[in-house]
């Protein structure tokens, strides 16, 4: 009996890897037409191991950033079983990810232009894990996500925890962005999920980002926790890209639903998120006001 369920955890686990395999393969290959893939599109995964911790909020405030250099960006919902991207935004689309897995559309057709110079890809809500999809299914999926290179980053917001879909599309991206902050389970959740993915070979690279701070010091000491937790125990490398004040701006801008980044322009939580993706872009950020000098400094020596 042991030797029979010791052979089928194998069986699910190899099955697993493939298809995590194979979902990576797809999400980092080229467009077919090169014309309108210059250079490779390149995937951030946005995730955490406990849910409310802000990364919906942090993906599309940090889309929205990114767009504002001239880049351009598709948020992709991947929570298929609670969608709430287009509902921070206020927009009710018409199609998602439900209509491209069943083949009633393709992925560029469901794609949402916004005011805030991105596209988004709603999610599609009651859907088991992406593993268990039907092959048809997943034919149609794999399709639609192979219509995106034209974008230069695409930004995935998976559901919370440690689920076989969010894992998948961790496996899948160029960089994992795991969001915490500094509540004692949140931090706990966040190790778990970096534990999940520490493991794989030629995995993402992993960032870590601190949401909610009430100050520069309580930034850096959680950061350092996790990193300095995940160097010593299972031997990975974590990479702190930096932290976003407490701010109630962003309160604000949910019940609005206009993100934060617009509405409340010179917030804590606004310069940080554009200082995060400065880093992730590898480019000098600048504004003006003692506030945002102050933040660069901090930033800069992280």
């Amino acid at each position: 009996m042991e030797a029979e369920m010791l052979y089928r955890t194998n069986v699910v686990q190899s099955v697993q890897k493939d298809q995590a395999e194979r979902l990576r393969l797809i999400m980092k290959e080229k467009n077919d037409k090169p014309e309108e893939c210059k250079s490779r599109t390149r995937i951030l995964t946005i995730s955490s191991g406990k849910g409310g911790v802000g990364k919906t909020n942090i993906a599309i405030n940090l889309a929205i950033a990114f767009a504002e250099i001239g880049k351009k960006v598709i948020v992709m919902d991947a929570d298929l079983g609670l969608a709430n991207v287009n509902v921070i935004l206020g927009i009710i689309p018409k199609f998602n990810l439900y209509h491209v897995i069943k083949k009633q559309k393709k992925i560029r057709e469901i794609l949402v232009d916004t005011q805030y110079g991105i596209q988004i890809i709603a999610g599609a809500s009651g859907f088991s894990q992406l593993a268990n999809l039907e092959d048809d299914e997943r034919t149609a999926f794999v399709a639609g996500v192979k219509e995106l290179g034209f974008a230069d980053i695409i930004i995935i917001d998976t559901g919370a925890g440690v689920s076989q879909n969010v894992l998948s599309f961790l496996r899948a991206s160029d960089e994992a962005i795991i969001v915490t902050t500094p509540e004692p389970t949140a931090i706990t959740d966040a190790y778990g999920i970096i534990k999940s993915i520490s493991t794989e070979i030629n995995g993402p690279t992993i960032k870590l980002v601190v949401n909610r701070v009430n100050s520069v010091m309580e930034g850096k000491k959680v950061a350092e926790r996790v990193i300095n937790i995940a160097g010593q125990f299972l031997n990975i490398k974590v990479n702190n890209l930096g932290f976003i004040f407490e701010d109630n701006a962003v309160q604000r801008a949910v019940i609005k639903q206009d993100p934060f980044i617009k509405s409340a322009p010179k917030s804590r939580a606004t310069q940080s998120v554009k200082h995060l993706m400065s880093r992730l872009a590898n480019i000098e950020y600048s504004d003006d006001g003692g506030f945002s000098r102050f933040i660069k400094g901090i930033f800069g020596g992280a």
